[in-house]
């Protein structure tokens, strides 16, 4: 499950409207060894948080840069942490051995670092993954929990496409594997009506054709990885307040995989967010910042123009939010 890094840098531009950065002062770059990799978290500080730090896990292919494109909304709420763990974004290169617990401990690693002892916790596709592995090895960490376009199984697509994408990667053949992306990860048009999908999709190829040997190298890496590990255990789950959230047209991690990972969740709430697909939160940036932070402030979730009614797959009791 590779997500890609797309759109999520819209700096603004002269004349233009568009998410305003935070001032120099609030954003602190930290490196860290793991394991004897080194890796890269970014920490954007709030003076007057509303709830804990956020901490991010984006897709696989996205970097501690990628959630920029929602700062505007997020960063006034809370504390922001996006990070690139080992053998993605600009970090150590990792062999597919180090599977996801190892990711996991590495994410404990960061946040006791930096001196951080709660968070609530985003997980994005492939993140989800780690975040997931995380909160059920660290519970102590995790204070609420929000996944997206993600799964508790590897995509029926996903399994069948990784060996021609990994040879094609390996030899070098970019163009084909940019198309064979874009078409793993977007819904067909005629499925239903998804915000920005032509834009998106142009935008996607292009950043796929456009990666670096290393980039490619770490790709191909991660999806031996993913396979060769899997992506899930049925290990308890902490029973915090969680919200997983699809796009109603996602095709690479159905609506139905996202209710079977709340239903793992005691209590978890699920909802689709409207006219997206997988890349819900590139398509429907405001409103995926919206639902994410609003869940974290405690502020309901329900009846919501752009999501469908909220759902408990899985009855169970969930302490009262603080």
């Amino acid at each position: 499950m590779r997500t890609a890094v797309i759109a999520a840098q819209d700096s603004p531009r002269a004349g233009c409207s568009g998410p305003l950065p935070p001032a120099p002062e609030q954003v602190e770059e930290r490196g860290l060894v793991f394991g004897g990799f080194a890796y890269t978290c970014r920490i954007v500080h709030q003076s007057a948080p509303r709830t804990a730090p956020l901490l991010l896990l984006g897709g696989s292919s996205q970097n501690r840069y990628s959630w920029q494109g929602h700062e505007k909304w997020l960063a006034p709420l809370c504390t922001l942490i996006t990070v690139d763990l080992p053998g993605y974004g600009s970090s150590d290169f990792l062999p597919a051995r180090y599977d996801i617990d190892f990711l996991a401990d590495a994410v404990r690693h960061m946040l006791a670092e930096i001196g951080v002892r709660e968070v609530n916790l985003f997980g994005g596709c492939f993140g989800e993954v780690v975040g997931l592995r995380f909160a059920q090895h660290h519970p102590e960490f995790v204070r609420r929990v929000v996944f997206a376009g993600a799964a508790i199984r590897l995509p029926g697509l996903y399994s069948e496409a990784v060996p021609q994408l990994s040879q094609t990667l390996a030899r070098g053949d970019i163009e084909q594997a940019a198309d064979g992306l874009v078409r793993l990860f977007m819904s067909n048009p005629e499925a239903g009506k998804v915000r920005r999908h032509a834009a998106v999709a142009r935008l996607l190829q292009q950043q796929f054709v456009n990666q670096t040997p290393d980039e490619i190298r770490k790709a191909v890496e991660h999806n031996t990885r993913l396979v060769t590990h899997g992506c899930y255990r049925p290990l308890p789950v902490p029973t915090v307040p969680s919200l997983v959230f699809t796009g109603e047209y996602d095709t690479l991690c159905t609506p139905q995989m996202g209710r079977e990972l709340a239903a793992t969740m005691p209590g978890a709430l699920f909802t689709l967010v409207k006219e997206a697909d997988h890349l819900v939160t590139v398509e429907r940036r405001q409103e995926s910042a919206d639902l994410i932070g609003r869940f974290c402030t405690d502020r309901p979730v329900d009846d919501l123009p752009y999501c469908t009614p909220v759902e408990v797959p899985c009855s169970g009791r969930v302490p009262a939010q603080v």
